[in-house]
Parts: structure tokens; sequence; C-alpha cells
């Protein structure tokens, strides 16, 4: 069941804003279950600019974790934004949940700023699954979305870190990066990409792209299985030639005096073998 401070009504809300106060920032540390990995650098400067002006207007959410440490549970860009404008002590409110909690409402502050990366969203999702045993169930309950949601975005992590980024640098969607997952291959899928971002691919002809390098890589290995069948085959065919030569000769040495003739009949290797009854049966 979703802790009650995740839902708050109005009276708590009225409630919480008389409980206002200020802490030093140094004595904040950052939550360890934020998301979010990069900040636009232009927002917070503009940000920054607005709280020397006008202060922070909006307190932030931190729980306390010993008399002079809290740790911040939602409210990470004021936070940053408040220290570049060289504030020492910030508004906040102080809100008692535990780590599970703290988690989830990070994520979800994130979540609705709609800004947060699909690559990050996965990694916040699987962090929340892997760090408090949390089912993908659990979590589409917690967050409002669904089970299938939560799966598909996961589903991005299986991405090679090199494919990640430059999914990111390029600003490709979500759509580009569920396209390149059909591909097992790293080369294959960098390849790929490569084209993408020089043709500037959308994500239909992204997709066709796939499709043609999954068809082109089925079929060469294809080939190259039929190649390795060929050379076993024809491998063994020599054993077993090998094996009848080997035959005769421990004859010979045994004193039969057998012959041998070999020949190829194109579609098959024929073998005549002359062993003497008299010379053999009598010994």
């Amino acid at each position: 069941m979703l802790d009650n401070r995740l839902h708050v009504t109005k009276s708590e809300k009225k409630e919480e804003l008389k409980n206002i106060t200020y802490v030093n920032i140094e004595c904040i540390r950052p939550n360890p279950y934020q998301p979010r990995k990069q900040f636009n650098k232009a927002a917070l400067e503009e940000l920054c600019e607005s709280i020397k002006q006008y202060g922070v207007i909006q307190p932030i959410n931190v729980r306390k974790i010993s008399n002079s440490t809290f740790e911040l549970v939602a409210g990470e860009r004021r936070l940053r934004a408040a220290t570049m404008a060289g504030l020492k002590e910030i508004p906040v409110i102080i809100i008692d949940v535990d780590d599970n909690n703290s988690a989830v409402m990070a994520l979800i502050e994130n979540l609705q700023r709609e800004d947060l990366s699909y690559m990050e969203e996965a990694e916040g999702y699987n962090n929340l699954i892997n760090d408090h045993n949390f089912t993908q169930e659990d979590l589409a309950q917690k967050i409002g979305k669904s089970q299938s949601t939560i799966a598909n975005k996961i589903r991005l992590l299986k991405l090679p870190p090199l494919v990640k980024k430059i999914l990111a640098d390029n600003n490709l969607t979500e759509r580009h990066a569920r396209a390149l997952l059909k591909l097992h291959d790293e080369q294959l899928q960098l390849k790929v990409l490569k084209h993408v971002c020089e043709k500037s691919m959308n994500v239909k002809k992204t997709e066709e792209l796939v499709e043609k390098a999954i068809e082109r890589y089925t079929k060469e290995k294809k080939e190259a299985v039929g190649e390795r069948k060929l050379t076993k085959s024809i491998k063994d065919i020599r054993i077993f030639v090998n094996t009848i030569r080997q035959a005769i000769d421990l004859m010979k040495k045994s004193g039969v005096n057998a012959k041998a003739a070999q020949i190829d009949r194109g579609e098959y290797i024929e073998f005549i073998v002359r062993i003497p009854k008299k010379e053999t049966f009598q010994k």
C-alpha cells in the first residue's frame, strides 16, 4: 500500500506550510535515489537569478537523518540553484518518510516535470526495483503507471553504454532506442545508429533499416553455418577414407596381400578392396 506521504490533501498542505523552517544548505545531503543525472545549465542559471531576486518561493522537502543532517527528498533543482545563488540557508519542510518512499517521491517529482530523459526514467525504475525490493507491479501502482510501461522502459537498459550515449548525444527518441533493441549485436547496433545519425532518420525509417539489417545478418549467419557444415562434412569424409586406408595397411602388415582402389564418382567415393581368400583363410 502506498504511503500516505505521497497523497497530500489540501488541509495537510496548509499544515505543512506552517512547519516551514530554514536549514543550512551545507547540512542537506543529496538524495541517493535522484534519477536525474543531467541538469539543464541554462534553466538552472535562470532559476538562480530568480532566487537572487525573489528568494526560494517553494520550500524543498527533506527528511531528518540526525540532529544536524538532513537528506533531500524533493527539490533538487531549487537546492542547486540556491547554492549557485550563494544562499546559506534554504526554506524546507521536514517530512517523515522511510527510504522506500523517499526514493519514490524523488522519482515522482521528476516524472511530473516531464523533462526526465527516458533512460534516466528507466534507471530510476530499475534502481527502485533492485534497491527496495519492489516488483514491477508494486512500482506501477505507486507511481500510477502500467506494469507494461515499467517493463518496456527497463528493457532499454539492455542497450550497451556507448549506444545509450550516442542516443542521448543526438537527442534520438525512445522509439529509436526501442528499434535498436531488436538487434542483439553491439557492432550492428552501432553501425545502424551511425547511419541513422548521419541521415537524420525518423523512427519509421530507422525501423525499416533495422529490419533490413536483421534480414542481412540472418542470411549471412545461415551462409556461415552452411560453410561450417560443408567444411565439417569434408573433414569427416577424409577421416573415413583414412580409416579404410589404415585398415588396408594393417592387413598388409599382417601378411595379407590386400589391394584397394579408390575411385571418385563425383557424388560419392568408391572403394574396391580385394582380399585373397585362399591366402587369408588358410593362415
